[in-house]
């Protein structure tokens, strides 16, 4: 009588154990991300160029006041050779006086209407992996290029060894991004305040 709950324990024990023990088969996971290759940007003094204060009494009334030029310090650092350009983009284009060719240095806060000046960049001495470049330009998204160091807005600017036509592969580039600005004809602006430069531009990196 007392062999039944023993016989009974030992089913559900084996129940318990042959599954494990039948086991043919184990799970084996494979995990990581395909990251495509990519340049990095950095510019000098975080990409600001500061004026300081102007004195109004210094702007001339009949022709725009260009302040000295700065420069900043570009470098292009890639994960193997890539072929890029990088395009000036315009956060204050409503207020250039020539938006095909100059950025606009933003308006009068205290009177909208009035446009406060202009900026030009250019790229001077590019250096890509230990060689002297040219910079190119193209004003059609990079079918056709020229020798040209002036940023103009929305203009593709590549970088190629002297002679080439276009630009080149390049895995770390280095150069100087020139930044020329120019104030307004005073006897267009309202200064009897204090009036805040403000330019805003965009440079983006993209692979040809």
């Amino acid at each position: 009588m007392n062999s039944l709950p023993r016989f009974i324990a030992l089913l559900f024990s084996l129940a318990s154990v042959t599954p494990a023990l039948a086991r043919s088969a184990l799970d084996v996971t494979v995990t990581g991300r395909l990251t495509p290759d990519a340049c990095s940007v950095v510019l000098s003094d975080e990409g600001t160029i500061d004026h300081g204060k102007i004195p109004s009494h210094s702007l001339s009334t009949e022709e725009f006041t260009v302040l000295p030029s700065r420069s900043l310090e570009l470098s292009v650092l890639c994960s193997r050779p890539m072929l890029f350009a990088l395009v000036g983009i315009d956060n204050r284009t409503d207020s250039s006086v020539a938006p095909g060719f100059l950025y606009g240095l933003g308006r009068n806060i205290n009177v909208p209407a009035e446009r406060l000046g202009s900026v030009a960049l250019s790229y001077r001495n590019p250096v890509g992996d230990r060689q002297p470049m040219q910079v190119m330009a193209s004003d059609n998204s990079g079918e056709t290029w020229r020798a040209d160091p002036n940023a103009y807005p929305r203009h593709y600017m590549g970088f190629a060894l002297p002679g080439d036509r276009q630009p080149d592969f390049i895995s770390q580039l280095n150069a100087e991004l020139r930044v020329d600005t120019a104030i307004n004809t005073s006897q267009y602006l309202t200064l009897d305040q204090e009036v805040p430069l403000d330019g805003s531009i965009v440079l983006d990196l993209r692979y040809l």
